[in-house]
């Protein structure tokens, strides 16, 4: 488990089924580290660079085979402190970053909205690229969110060109609340007498 606090960036490259990231942290050979939100296991590690082992689910549903410069976060420790949200390391899939505009300290970034819309809330949580953030404004097709110059100065999200790939992880609270709502009883009976269509 994560909290969405970025410790770290490192250059990456993927290479026939094997991610490479210079770590600028000590980790041993079966430790879990968020790569821009991705759960990984670390295989190898010689001092400077660790390397994890890709499936393809997870090169399916990320951008790990393209990004270059990842966010990096260790697993949290039952003693840890949570500064951030609750983030599994199980990336749903990406979205496209669209646009910023800089008002004041404040950057705001624009992202298509993901099929899960349901999981998109404004001043909800959100994972991007592994970083725990708060959906400051939605609209229709896209949502918003503010960084401010921290955030884009330690995290890769200051990197983004408009049109790239974030990987996103919906709120696991809000995951869970669907899912019970969706299988009430209540609901059930709502279906049933065309109250959600």
């Amino acid at each position: 488990m994560f909290s969405g606090i970025v410790e770290a960036i490192g250059k990456a490259r993927y290479s026939a089924g094997k991610l490479h990231v210079e770590v600028p942290f000590e980790v041993r050979p079966g430790d879990s580290v968020a790569v821009n939100g991705a759960c990984l296991t670390v295989v190898d590690f010689d001092g400077k660079e660790a390397t994890f082992d890709i499936g393809e689910e997870t090169l399916a549903r990320t951008n790990l085979r393209e990004a270059r410069v990842v966010n990096l976060e260790r697993a949290m420790p039952a003693s840890g402190r949570f500064n951030g949200h609750i983030v599994t390391g199980h990336v749903d899939c990406t979205v496209r970053f669209i646009a910023k505009r800089t008002s004041g300290n404040t950057t705001w970034m624009a992202f298509e909205m993901p099929p899960e819309r349901w999981g998109v809330a404004e001043k909800g949580s959100i994972a991007l690229n592994g970083v725990s953030l708060t959906v400051a404004r939605v609209e229709e097709s896209r949502f918003w969110i503010q960084v401010i110059p921290y955030t884009l100065e330690k995290t890769n999200l200051g990197l983004l060109r408009p049109g790239e790939r974030v990987n996103y992880e919906i709120d696991v609270i809000a995951r869970y609340v669907k899912e019970i709502i969706a299988n009430s009883k209540w609901s059930r009976e709502a279906r049933l007498h065309g109250l959600f269509g």
